[in-house]
């Protein structure tokens, strides 16, 4: 496992994507594809211009340089373009656990491997590398398409947290819990790369 305080930056490379540090200079090109509303409809913040999405940036590489978060940008290797983002957050190292989330790819990425790919990434590099024994996710209660995903990688439904998050505009979010524990890991990576046809 590494430094137990913290997660380094680290590249990541599949078939289709690589997964690399976040910086501003990915921020031009992510609002080139990434401001589409219903790319953001269940987050807990919604930009609509690269101003906004530079705002987005700087709060997860502000957590990153506090050690509390990894972001990383997307790259479609096919074309060398930034085509979407995911994290690490809520990093408890102490206890080998971890979550992705903030996940996001542009629509015309959607449904090409690009996302499933980029899990398995993140995945492996938590289980493999850095000894995790958990790694989390959360979604809306409402996200339909989020919570088939994450079924369909092999992640385990927890339970809602209700009243978990004030959204934008006073609105409430109920919170669907899905995790991949240690022992399920392998099933989950032969689950993954069926699917990705490794």
């Amino acid at each position: 496992m590494t430094d137990a305080a913290r997660v380094e930056p680290v590249t990541l490379e599949g078939r289709l994507v690589r997964l690399e540090p976040l910086t501003f200079d990915h921020v031009p090109a992510l609002a080139e594809v990434g401001l589409d509303e219903a790319i953001w409809r269940w987050t807990l913040v919604r930009p609509q211009s690269e101003a906004e999405l530079r705002d987005w940036a700087a709060s997860t590489i502000a957590a990153r340089d506090a050690g509390t978060e990894l972001p990383f940008a997307t790259i479609d290797l096919a074309t060398g373009r930034p085509i979407g983002s995911s994290r690490y957050l809520n990093i408890v190292l102490e206890h080998r656990r971890l979550e992705i989330g903030w996940t996001w790819v542009a629509p015309a990425w959607q449904r090409t491997g690009a996302n499933r790919e980029a899990k398995l990434l993140m995945l492996e590099h938590a289980f493999d590398r850095l000894a995790c024994r958990r790694v989390e996710f959360k979604t809306d209660s409402n996200n339909e398409k989020s919570r088939t995903a994450l079924l369909g990688i092999g992640a385990q439904f927890e339970g809602i947290f209700r009243n978990h998050m004030v959204t934008p505009g006073d609105g409430t979010r109920h919170s669907a819990w899905y995790s991949v524990i240690d022992e399920e890991w392998p099933d989950v990576r032969a689950r993954l790369e069926a699917s990705l046809g490794r």
